[in-house]
């Protein structure tokens, strides 16, 4: 779990940075619930509303309403604390 949540954080950096696209193919080539939620706030943020639904399922969470820089925040947060 450490190395794929250590790869979700550099994931939300890079998109943090600007590369939406490397962020969201870094994050295709990992599976379980921390990814589908990295995934669902990446689809979220790109505007596209029903894929991110589809991806916040797959994680087992209802979709946030929150700011997308406070969901970002909380999920590097949680995934930087699973990554330590």
């Amino acid at each position: 779990m450490k190395e794929i949540a250590a790869a979700l954080v550099e994931a939300l950096d890079i998109e943090r940075a600007g590369d939406w696209q490397g962020a969201h193919e870094a994050v295709q080539k990992l599976d379980g619930s921390a990814a589908a939620w990295v995934h669902a706030y990446l689809h979220r943020r790109e505007g596209d509303i029903a894929n991110a639904r589809y991806w916040y399922n797959r994680a087992g969470r209802e979709p946030s309403e929150a700011p997308l820089a406070e969901e970002w925040a909380e999920i590097r947060k949680q995934l930087a604390a699973a990554a330590a």
